[in-house]
């Protein structure tokens, strides 16, 4: 499939797992229908994917079950980046050879390179490697404490064309408008944060081609009509579905104070955490997250839980194929406790 352009929905997969833990492969291959039917991209062993607790034989082997469902029918752009340029390398070659048309990869995280090593050490040493296969820098600084910075990314770029498109989770506006003006229209930028595609498209100084959503595990065809619409000039649509879906783009990142051993404590639960709260509360295919990563605490849960029905009241109609296809109510999910315990 010739991926002309990086726009429109990505969905960042959650990997399900079982209750004890393992590959869910079955829940995965019935969520990966479920996109594909619904026209988003896919986004494999990203950070909502839980690649940091994912063996590389267990990343390989999603890889392969998304390609292998997805081909010639939708792109994948498969997450294989890492802190060691030996092992994304490694994790890329094994992307590349199972068929997939590009990869993601994240700034090296903890032993936070300078801009220039990860230019130089990182990025241009994989897009060396690997010519014929597109690579997509992903700066979130709040997680990797470090970034590419903008210039670094134009270098890069002009060395490596094959380096055409960023994922964008710095949150900062002004930092993309840069890169709209030094790396032009041909470039494209792609939001990874479900909150600011909205304004990330219809700034004319960004206008970024579409996001890597997350929330699109639950509505891939809502989150896609969304940033098609805005593509196209329809603010009037795109605006109500953005803020239809705006309660669950609130509760990608959840924050509660708990109570517990005598204090009061501020928790803040990150992706996949709420978004597997939610899955599992409606019953599609997600399990838990693996260790460290565990359950939300009773206010988190009721947090993420009337996201969902405040969500669901907007615009119930969004919600239609997620019911037809997994055969559940989303209202009758909502009403009961037993589901969200």
């Amino acid at each position: 499939m010739n991926l002309e352009r990086f726009e429109g929905c990505w969905t960042a997969l959650v990997t399900p797992f079982t209750p004890q833990g393992d590959l869910d492969l079955e829940g995965l291959r019935k969520n990966v229908i479920y996109q594909i039917e619904e026209g988003a991209k896919l986004v494999p062993t990203g950070t909502t994917g839980e690649s940091p607790t994912l063996e590389w034989e267990e990343q390989l082997r999603v890889i392969k079950e998304v390609v292998d469902i997805a081909k010639g029918r939708v792109p994948v752009m498969a997450g294989t980046g890492s802190n060691s340029t030996a092992e994304a390398l490694r994790g890329t070659r094994g992307a590349a050879e199972v068929g997939v048309q590009a990869v993601l990869l994240v700034d090296c995280y903890y032993n936070a390179p300078s801009t220039r090593e990860l230019r130089t050490g990182y990025y241009e040493a994989i897009a060396r490697e690997f010519p014929d296969l597109y690579l997509t820098p992903y700066i979130i600084p709040g997680r990797s404490g470090t970034q590419l910075e903008v210039e670094d990314l134009a270098i890069l770029n002009r060395k490596h064309p094959n380096v055409r498109s960023v994922k964008e989770a710095t949150g900062n506006l002004e930092r993309m408008a840069k890169t709209r003006k030094l790396l032009g229209e041909d470039f494209d930028i792609l939001s990874g944060d479900d909150g600011l595609t909205f304004e990330m498209m219809i700034r004319d100084d960004i206008r970024a081609q579409g996001v890597v959503s997350v929330i699109s595990n639950l509505l891939p065809g809502a989150v896609r009509e969304m940033v098609e619409a805005l593509a196209k000039g329809d603010l009037e649509r795109g605006k109500h579905l953005h803020e239809a879906l705006s309660p669950l783009f609130n509760v990608v990142t959840v924050k509660v104070e708990e109570e517990y051993e005598g204090f009061t404590v501020p928790c803040k639960f990150r992706n996949p955490t709420p978004i597997k709260t939610i899955m599992r509360g409606l019953g599609l295919p997600a399990g838990p997250c693996r260790p460290p990563l565990g359950k939300m605490g009773p206010k988190g849960v009721a947090k993420v839980r009337e996201a969902l029905r405040e969500a669901y009241s907007r615009a119930p109609e969004i919600f239609l194929p997620l019911e037809k296809y997994y055969g559940i109510k989303v209202e009758e999910r909502l009403s009961k406790d037993e589901y969200w315990s």
